[in-house]
Order: structure tokens, then sequence, then C-alpha cells
């Protein structure tokens, strides 16, 4: 009998029920020896091994790995139908809504038939700047990436980084397993951001190219801005970087840098801060190690710099301590859900749900095992007359097929085994399972479709069953909402790092998402129209509204103009409490009108001394 020696309560602690996650560093007990390798810090183990877990019930291996860790020896028949593939992509849908939206406040107010404000005008030239980067980033794709991932382990990286050939910011998509930011005792917090992050994953050893085993780490580090550096090389031939000495021989700074000779340190002022002067960069470092010249003295926090083969970018840097010239780490961390007070990582939409799974898919298993012997019943006989072989003199074997027919002696009978009842039982327990996972994961029924439409009388019916799974989605957006408009931000200022746009404090801007449910549209059109006729709603907010509610409406500011373009009577309005036909002509979007020329009248003066007769 097994004694539960240890309780162990973190973030992976709905895990535990699993042996091999009880202990994931004990040799030879471990399903992912990969995640035995010396240099993976021992404190990161139980979540890498979530990971792993949470993959295996993606791909449908749940049964595998149970095999292999030892919790099920029959584990390799059971059946796995989908259903926590179907779960993450389900929650995922709902996340995302039908679209996202890159929308930067005030942007809409630049055409709303008045004199656009310069504040207005930066706005819609950022939102611009901003939707074209993200069509030429294919953010959509990037987030679909990202947040499936986020979904189903319950954590998700973008990386960004600068390419001088293309002139704009790359952004990428890292597994969690690879991220290891480091803390300083003290200061790990979900809302803070830590001094140094790396990636860190092997590299398999390829004989055909002569490439022995390697550990690659990329590291983000802040730190004080140094003197300036360039490629060099050591004497073996390995590429670093040199810091580059002046005339004099005294290291130089990099145009633009400023040495205080009372502090001794060097500030530099960015684009995005000017008149900020600041004291910290971000270096960034890619290198690999040999598998073979690690021991258990190093892991990913402690690689020794003098064995590493540092990596060469497209345009001739060297990523050894190279400095990006901006003052923040470009790495964004999206979490699943709120993490708890003190933690960094979120949870999983399996997390809570996996031991009914398990449950489900054990009914699953037992239910095709019933199904085959219902389809195919076990049939006995009594004294029955059953072929002979001629050779042996022995009965043949009998088969139940179509068109058997047996000859029965006197008092002979047939009987068979009816386990219909059974998987009857079974698919019952299914349906309930079903509902509890409805249940547990907040989804719904009518969320994952299985609510009989014929059982809700009204819309505002369906609107009560949907709504955990409305909470769900506000909860998981909130928090997403603040890393987003950080990473639009970063967007921005490596932009204008990279000299292509222009300098100035950056502006705030938000991905919006879809609605996650179906919007009941009449409704919304009818308080729409009310509340802008009453005066209640401005067009901006009208037309918004509108928008969220899944009409076809890509550009707010577009639409607004089309409307005004074509409201004769507000234009009426407006010519009857101003007189003034230049306003007008500009709220229906129409040029000036020429002047009108002045043509002089003839003059029909009469001389007061003629007669009436003319004389």
């Amino acid at each position: 009998m097994r004694h539960l020696r240890e309780l162990i309560i973190d973030a992976w602690s709905w895990l535990d029920y699993k042996q091999a996650m009880a202990h994931p560093a004990r040799p030879g007990h471990h399903a992912f020896p990969e995640l035995n390798t010396s240099w993976v810090p021992s404190e990161d183990l139980r979540r890498l091994a979530a990971y792993k877990f949470l993959a295996a019930y993606d791909s449908n291996q749940a049964g595998q790995l149970a095999s292999i860790t030892g919790d099920d020896h029959h584990g390799v028949e059971r059946r796995e139908l989908g259903d926590s593939s179907k779960l993450i992509d389900t929650t995922l849908s709902y996340l995302l809504g039908p679209e996202q939206t890159i929308v930067v406040p005030g942007a809409e107010q630049a055409d709303d038939g008045e004199e656009p404000t310069p504040e207005a005008v930066a706005a819609t030239e950022l939102q611009d700047r901003l939707r074209t980067w993200a069509e030429k980033e294919l953010l959509a794709l990037r987030v679909q990436q990202a947040e499936r991932c986020a979904v189903r382990c319950g954590d998700g990286v973008y990386t960004l980084a600068w390419e001088p050939t293309k002139r704009r910011v790359l952004l990428r998509t890292h597994d969690p397993g690879w991220y290891f930011p480091e803390w300083d005792e003290g200061e790990q917090d979900a809302q803070e951001y830590p001094q140094r992050v790396h990636f860190a994953w092997e590299l398999p050893a390829d004989p055909v190219r002569g490439l022995k085993a390697r550990v690659r780490r990329i590291t983000y580090e802040l730190g004080p801005i140094g003197p300036a550096t360039a490629p060099g090389r050591t004497p073996d031939g390995r590429a670093i970087r040199e810091q580059v000495a002046g005339a004099d021989g005294d290291p130089t700074l990099i145009v633009g840098d400023t040495f205080d000779p009372l502090t001794g340190t060097v500030t530099r002022t960015y684009p995005w801060a000017p008149g900020k002067p600041s004291a910290t960069t971000c270096y960034l470092t890619d290198a690999e190690w040999l598998l073979e010249d690690l021991g258990s003295a190093h892991d990913v926090f402690s690689l020794p710099p003098g064995k590493a083969a540092y990596r060469v970018r497209s345009d001739g840097q060297v990523l050894d301590q190279l400095d990006l010239m901006v003052d923040f780490i470009p790495v964004i961390h999206i979490p699943n859900s709120i993490p708890d007070v003190g933690e960094h990582w979120g949870k999983s939409t399996l997390a809570a749900v996996l031991q009914l799974l398990d449950e489900l898919q054990a009914t699953d298993t037992d239910s095709a095992s019933a199904s085959s012997t219902t389809g195919t019943p076990i049939v006995a006989l009594a004294e029955a007359r059953l072929p002979i072989d001629r050779a042996t003199g022995q009965p043949l074997p009998v088969r139940v097929e179509a068109g058997t027919v047996w000859q029965l002696a006197d008092g002979g009978r047939t009987d068979t085994l009816d386990t219909s009842a059974q998987l009857a039982e079974l698919r019952q327990r299914v349906d309930h399972l079903l509902d509890r996972l409805a249940t547990n994961t907040r989804l719904t029924a009518a969320g994952l479709g299985s609510l009989d439409p014929a059982k809700l009388p009204n819309g505002y019916s369906l609107q009560i069953a949907l709504g955990p799974l409305d909470s769900l989605v506000a909860g998981m957006r909130l928090a997403r909402d603040h890393k987003y408009q950080l990473l639009l931000r970063m967007v921005q200022r490596l932009h204008q790092a990279g000299q292509e746009w222009p300098a100035g404090e950056s502006l705030p801007a938000r991905l919006v998402w879809g609605a996650h449910t179906p919007t009941d549209r009449t409704t919304v059109l009818n308080d729409v129209v009310q509340g802008y006729e009453a005066n209640v709603f401005s067009l901006e907010t009208a037309v918004r509204m509108l928008q969220e509610a899944g009409y076809p409406i890509d550009d707010i500011a577009e639409e607004i103009e089309r409307i005004q373009k074509r409201a004769f009577d507000h234009a009426a309005r407006l010519a009857d409490a101003t007189g003034d036909n230049g306003a007008v002509r500009e709220y229906l979007g129409l040029p000036e009108a020429d002047p009108v020329q002045q043509v002089p009248l003839p003059d029909f003066t009469i001389d007061p001394g003629l007669r009436p007769d003319g004389h």
C-alpha cells in the first residue's frame, strides 16, 4: 500500500495524483528523460512535467503516458476520443471571438466632421501603423498560436525583435517550457518583470553534420549602459564582442550617450521619453553549450561563459551582450488565468477537470468493450450438432455469422448473453460526465453545443445559461488585457529605436476582442437607433456598439464619414442652427463652394422732371 509521505501545494498541485508528477526528479521513474538533464533547474521540474502531461492529453496520448508512468498498466488500450482537445479549442474560440482589432483611443475623432486635434491625428496615424504592422507580422495567426498554448498549458510567451533587413519588429511565439525567468529573492510577482529572462532548450546530436548534443540559451538582461562594443574574435577563433577604444585607448560611448563624471554612469535619452535620460538598457545574448561540457554544478541560470559559442545575427552582430538600445525586456508572458498572490504562472483550462477526463476516457473504454459484446453477442449452444473436421474428428470452431444454421437435438437450446443494458448504462454515465465537465469548466452545456435548444423557452433563458461562460471569458480577458497593451507599446518603441516611426511619448493601444457569444443584433440596433435619436449616444459610440455586435464595420472613422455624407436631415438642422453654408458642406464631406459671381445691374434711374408719358 502506498502512503502519502509529502503534500505539495503549489501551482501544479492538481496533478499530484499522477505518480510521475509527485517526484519528477527521481531517476528511472520519469516518462520525460529530457527533463532530468543537469541544466534544467530543480525548481522548474514540476512546471515542465505539467506541460508534458497536458500536451499528452491534448494529443490523445494520456493512456500511453499512464502506462509508461505506472498509473495504469492497461493505459495503451484506453479509448481517447478528443475531449481534451475539444475543451481547449472551444475555450480558445470563446476567448478570442471571431476577430481581434487594434484600437488606439481617440483615432475615431479624427474624422468626426470637425477640425481634428493634433492628438486625434497622432492616434489615427499610430493606429494605421500598428494595423499595417499586424498584417505583415500575421498577428492573428501568432495570437492563435500563443493563446492555444496558454489555454492548454496555462502560459504563453511572445518575444519581439527588431529585424534590420526588414525594417520592422518581428513577433514570435515560444513554447513556455523554454521560458525561464530569473527572479531575485522576494521579487516574484505576477505584475512585475524580472531583470533577466532566459529561453533554453536542447539541440539533439546530428552525426551526419558532425554536431554534438548542445544546449541553446537566449538571454535578455537589464543592466547599466556601458561603453560601445563591436564584433571581435578570441585567439582560438570564437566570435565575441569587444569594447571599442578611442584614439587615446579609452573606451568610447555610443553616439548620443552621455557620461556623468560625478556618478560614473552613462545615460541615454530614448525617443519615447524625451527629456528623461535613462541609465538602463537591455542586453541580448544568444549562445550554445555542448551538453558534455555541463556538469551538475551548472543549470540554465549559471552556464559557464568560457564554454559558450555565441551566435551571429544576419547583420554581422555577435550576440554576446548586444545592446538592444531599449530600456525594457521585449518578452511578454501571457497567463491563462489571473495568477494567485505571489505567483507568476497561469492555470490550464484542463487543470481542474483532468481527473474527470480520466473518468470519461475509462468510461469510453468500457463502452467500447460492451459494444463489442452487444454487436457480436456471446452464444451458448446446448445439444447442438456441430460440424466435424473429417481429418481430425474434432468439432470445427463455431462462429456467429449472418445466415448460420445449427441443428439442435431434442431438448437443445440457444442462449445469448445480452449486454445492451450495460451499454445503455455506460452511455448515460458518459452523458453525466459530459454535463459535469461542462459545469466544472464553466463552458456550460450551451457553450459546448450539447444543450437542446428546445429546452430554452426564450433568449433570456439562453443568456442565463451562458452566465458562467461570460464570467470565464471576462476573467481570461482581464488577465490578458494589460499584457497586450504592453506588447503594442513595445512594438511602438522598437520601431522608434529603429528610427522607422517618429519619436514621442507612447500612446495607449489595445487589442479589442470580438463578441464571444451570439448577439441579438435586432435588440442592439434598436437600442442604438433610439439612443442616437434621443442624443443619449454619440455617433462614435453608436457605430462602435454596432461593430461589437458583429455588424460588418471595418473602420469606425470611415463608417462615420459615410454616414455623414448622406445625413441630409442633420445637415439641414445644422444650416438652420448656424446659417453657415461652409459648415454644412464640410459636414457632408463636400468641397468648398466657388464664390458667387456678382453681376452689376443696369441703372434705371428715372428723371423726376419727366411726365408719366415720358415728356
